[in-house]
């Protein structure tokens, strides 16, 4: 499980990133990756996926 804080989340159109906080990376998350509800600041665990356009975020929960 990587270690992150959601940098950017927009609810209405279902998609943001988070910061992982070991690497500074930035992965794009959607809302079907989400287990938990989430919003900008959030410390979160998630694992990544190999998206359509690159790395995803997906089994999103609150740290």
């Amino acid at each position: 499980m990587n270690k992150g804080t959601v940098k950017f989340f927009n609810e209405s159109k279902g998609y943001g990133f988070i910061k992982d906080t070991e690497t500074e990376k930035e992965y794009f998350v959607h809302v079907s990756g989400l287990i938990d509800e989430i919003n900008e600041n959030d410390e979160v665990t998630f694992e990544i996926t190999e998206g359509k356009k690159g790395l995803n975020a997906v089994n999103v929960k609150l740290a």
